[in-house]
């Protein structure tokens, strides 16, 4: 029997909210030009509400989080990612202790839709951002605070007042863009789309083009990191945004380095 010799691929391994049906299918449309070379495969645990109380803060406890990276690792990906933003109000610490002890546990690199939104945030030198969430007012107001601390004044914000994760697959991408287009008035260097369960990628490179503001939507950003890690280059997604088009600096830096 001759042995054979598989082409190259590349497996990236995503933890997803238990509730979410929007990262997955999104993530899919946009890996489409690197079929089948590139690959996302997906791991789940509990999550359903968005709060900052302690039960539901209680849901990103790291060791059910690390009991799924454990399961995506049995599939050899390259990269795993945490494709949620709860270290936006939770403190952006949160998600860099959890990507190191991921890899303390899987011998498999790490990082977050946060860490790596953060991470272009700081290489396109954004000073002033435009914050679009689903989530209610007093979260809004704890990701401007984190945001303020590393230097980043959110200029404007827009949110829809919701706790139920489930729900915010619910938000059409005409409310979206609207959304995105209130908060562009106060003249941001850039809009963050900041939940991976908000359908934000592909509307949310529609407005760039439209407004030339660039558009930071979270899938479309833990995407962004994983191929930068992996030395795939990003421009065959150019049509989901300008962050997969514009050249920038080094790596992200990850757990594991």
């Amino acid at each position: 029997m001759q042995n054979v010799v598989p082409f190259p691929r590349h497996l990236i391994g995503m933890l997803t909210p238990s509730s979410n049906t929007v990262l997955e299918p999104y993530t899919a449309r946009m890996l489409e030009p690197l079929f089948p070379g590139v690959s996302a495969h997906f791991g789940r645990f509990r999550v359903t509400r968005i709060a900052l109380d302690d039960s539901a803060s209680d849901q990103f406890r790291q060791e059910p989080i690390l009991a799924a990276a454990e399961l995506l690792a049995d599939a050899r990906t390259d990269i795993i990612a945490w494709n949620g933003t709860s270290a936006s109000w939770l403190g952006f610490d949160t998600d860099e202790r959890l990507c190191a002890q991921i890899h303390a546990r899987t011998g498999v690199k790490a990082t977050s839709a946060i860490l790596s939104l953060n991470r272009l945030i700081a290489e396109r030198g954004v000073k002033r951002l435009g914050l679009v969430t689903p989530y209610t007012e007093d979260v809004g107001a704890r990701i401007v605070a984190n945001y303020a601390s590393i230097g980043v004044e959110v200029v404007a914000g827009s949110h829809c007042g919701i706790s139920d994760n489930f729900s915010f697959a619910e938000i059409d991408e005409d409310r979206i863009g609207q959304m995105c287009t209130d908060v562009a008035g106060a003249a941001p260097d850039a809009i963050a789309i900041v939940c991976t369960n908000m359908r934000g990628a592909l509307v949310g490179a529609q407005v760039e083009r439209a407004l030339g503001i660039p558009v930071f939507d979270s899938v479309s950003t833990t995407l962004w990191g994983c191929l930068r890690e992996m030395g795939v280059s990003t421009a065959p997604l150019a049509p989901f945004g300008s962050l997969f088009a514009s050249p920038s600096g080094a790596g992200l830096a990850l757990a594991g380095e």
